[in-house]
């Protein structure tokens, strides 16, 4: 049966908020069960999700991309994303122990191998985090952890000496882009963190905080809200301004940077227990939390002019489900595990492919790049990596930790 827009909006906005007892401390937030009735809703989810994932991996023949028509897109050197699908194969194992989804997770995975050495991206911790990291810490095989390693060498060659931060675009050594930082990149920092811990080098996490500490300066408005690019000068390293490539506009707040923003400055707190790190991501979530409309199932872009009633972008949701559950165990304060738990639930009631038998991703209603109009309102394997995490944190705490390392450092 089709389902229209309205209908879908209207049954996002009849989520609840869920009330959830206070823990007793930080990282015991975590580890809070949901309310019975939630829990019931992301169990139906993840079980979906399992499902979803082990029928259609069988014929996919690439790194799922986005869809058309509800059929994956591919490529096959991964582009940016190829590390969510070997990453989804391994939630997906790990919350049903099915063997056959570790199999193809290791098989995918080692179809980045290639990519260990691209010096054309800053995005290798979304490549070989979900996929090789991941893999060295279920399975303990030098090769995961070794590859991991290089990617990192390679990625901290973007460095910036004088404006201390990873260029996001372009080879190290081309002008153009020289001085462009994005915010996307602090999700790739944890690759750098994973590198100074299993080397016992300290130059990739020092490239790392130097990062963060220069995207915490220079990106923050007053109000905690993010424009998607900060400019530098490429010679010198000076600030030029904030811009925007898939935002509304460069005083606009796009509503997946934000979350990236969230994620990544909690993820770089518990990395290096600098609290500064931590009151960041604080101020971005509180921004975010307040600029969600009653469906919470994220816009776009927060300050786009047809917002809250402009389409949807559920794996901003689902990213930023992940970083509010991890910043109400750093905190301590229940707030921020509510709202993770009202987007899993508005994400689980609302954006899934439940009504069409033909998709093959599992999470829709996401929108990759607005002004480009590229992609609007299909599915992202982001979003399902992402969801998937977030109903594993939630659901199953230890497995998460298992292949995520929520611990710390």
């Amino acid at each position: 049966m089709a389902v229209s827009r309205r209908t879908v909006l209207t049954t996002a906005a009849a989520v609840t908020a869920v009330q959830v007892p206070a823990a007793p401390g930080a990282r015991a937030a975590a580890a809070v069960p949901a309310p019975a009735e939630v829990r019931r809703t992301l169990e139906s989810a993840a079980e979906y999700a399992v499902e979803k994932v082990r029928a259609v991996a069988p014929r996919v023949t690439g790194f799922p991309v986005g869809t058309k028509f509800e059929k994956w897109v591919y490529s096959q050197n991964g582009d940016w994303v190829g590390g969510f699908w070997p990453g989804t194969l391994w939630l997906a194992h790990l919350y049903s122990g099915d063997t056959a989804l570790r199999t193809a997770a290791l098989d995918w995975a080692r179809r980045l191998a290639p990519r260990q050495y691209d010096t054309t991206t800053h995005d290798l911790g979304f490549l070989f985090g979900p996929s090789w990291v991941t893999a060295w810490r279920l399975t303990g095989d030098p090769y995961w952890r070794a590859g991991a390693l290089q990617a990192a060498d390679t990625l901290i060659r973007r460095f910036h000496p004088r404006g201390r931060f990873l260029r996001a675009w372009g080879r190290p050594d081309e002008a153009a882009n020289a001085g462009r930082v994005i915010i996307d990149t602090m999700m790739n920092l944890d690759l750098l963190a994973f590198a100074s811990q299993e080397s016992g080098d300290g130059r990739y996490l020092d490239i790392a905080v130097q990062h963060a500490t220069t995207t915490q300066r220079h990106f923050p408005r007053p109000d905690g809200s993010t424009p998607h690019v900060f400019d530098f000068d490429p010679d010198t390293g000076a600030p030029v301004g904030p811009a925007t490539v898939q935002g509304y506009s460069p005083a606009s707040c796009w509503s997946r940077g934000q979350a990236w923003g969230i994620y990544g400055f909690t993820t770089m707190h518990r990395r290096t227990g600098d609290p500064a790190f931590l009151a960041t991501a604080r101020r971005l979530a509180d921004f975010a939390v307040h600029a969600l409309g009653s469906d919470h199932v994220p816009v776009w872009d927060y300050r786009a002019p047809q917002q809250p009633y402009d389409v949807k972008d559920a794996s901003a949701g689902a990213v930023m489900a992940c970083g509010l559950w991890d910043l109400s165990a750093a905190t301590g304060e229940r707030a921020y595990r509510d709202v993770a738990l009202r987007l899993l639930t508005a994400l689980s009631r609302t954006c899934l492919t439940r009504a069409s038998a033909r998709a093959d991703a599992v999470v829709a209603r996401c929108t990759r790049n607005r002004p480009a109009e590229d992609g609007v309102e299909i599915s992202l394997p982001y979003a399902d990596y992402y969801l998937l995490e977030g109903l594993l944190r939630v659901l199953r705490p230890q497995d998460a930790d298992r292949a995520l390392d929520l611990s710390g450092h």
